[in-house]
């Protein structure tokens, strides 16, 4: 379940237009610092979230699998045409994670990061990390696609154990502390 040349077309008009969105919503196009840089390795940091990578990018890959999971067992269950699934999944995907990065950009998740998270200065992500986020559900994306299941699998079960290990969060981790945190997950991470 590829996409082909129309799906990937439409698929980055998409990812435009969450951009436009996030910059009508003043989001800041890149780091308020000034600086563009491939990697922000510091999570509590005013960089954080601001430049193209930071440790969460393994988290959007991550997304980009579970889409493609997703789509590849509906495709199968609603015995849609491959060609039909193929043209528009990742298109679904990359809106769905691009509705996310809106979202997380608004001031009631901005809010909740910053009260039941150890990201206690979160300003929400620059318009340059967003994009960067939803190139790197596009990867996981197109990675699965190609992939055996299982290898995809153990890909995403090593960087949850990665970033755990390296920063104490990871997705499962972020999934759980946004919907029900818990004070001695908070207090754990934040010994780290």
């Amino acid at each position: 379940m590829r996409p082909d040349r129309t799906g990937s077309g439409v698929a980055l008009a998409g990812g435009l237009l969450v951009v436009a969105i996030l910059l009508a919503m003043h989001r800041p196009p890149i780091c308020p610092c000034g600086t563009v840089r491939l990697w922000a390795g510091v999570v509590q940091s005013p960089e954080n979230s601001q430049q193209l990578t930071d440790w969460y990018s393994f988290s959007h890959v991550i997304h980009g699998f579970l889409f493609y999971g997703a789509a590849h067992l509906l495709w199968r269950k609603a015995g849609l045409a491959r060609y039909v699934a193929s043209r528009w999944a990742l298109v679904v995907a990359v809106l769905a994670e691009g509705a996310w990065e809106i979202l997380e950009n608004s001031p009631i998740i901005i809010d909740r990061y910053r009260a039941v998270t150890v990201s206690y200065g979160y300003s929400g992500d620059s318009v340059l990390n967003s994009a960067s986020d939803i190139a790197c559900m596009a990867l996981g994306f197109l990675f699965a696609a190609r992939a055996p299941a299982w290898v995809t699998v153990l890909l995403a079960l090593g960087f949850e154990l990665f970033t755990l290990a390296m920063i104490r969060d990871n997705l499962a981790l972020n999934v759980l502390m946004l919907a029900w945190p818990i004070e001695a997950v908070r207090t754990w991470q934040a010994a780290g």
